[in-house]
């Protein structure tokens, strides 16, 4: 975008270099997605975590939308508040956003190694 690497920053702005940084985004994240259930047959759960998957409601709707087909149902008040279920009980696909903590599996993998 040249303004900033935090979507935060991103979304708050109104630059058109602000806005193709999201939708670029946006459609890596769809296109890699829709890679995988191919690959896989179909979705189960589709599971948002870390910084922007566990705190951005738009850039999860965004990236659920264009799986409706695959029955994708978001919830928009739970999403919108960054419940940890964000489908809606109709939805065939189960959507979370749940927390993580990188730097805890990091510290877990060392020690396997470790030891």
């Amino acid at each position: 975008s040249g303004i900033s690497d935090d979507v935060r920053e991103l979304l708050a702005s109104d630059s058109p270099q602000a806005a193709e940084a999201i939708d670029l985004f946006v459609y890596r994240a769809v296109r890699e997605l829709g890679a995988l259930i191919a690959s896989i047959g179909g979705l189960d759960t589709l599971v948002f975590t870390a910084g922007i998957g566990e705190r951005s409601a738009v850039i999860r709707e965004r990236i659920a939308q264009p799986f409706t087909w695959l029955g994708v149902d978001l919830d928009t008040t739970a999403n919108a508040a960054n419940a940890p279920i964000i489908s809606s009980p109709e939805s065939k696909v189960q959507v979370l956003a749940l927390p993580t903590n990188e730097e805890l599996v990091i510290a877990e993998a060392a020690s396997a190694f470790i030891a």
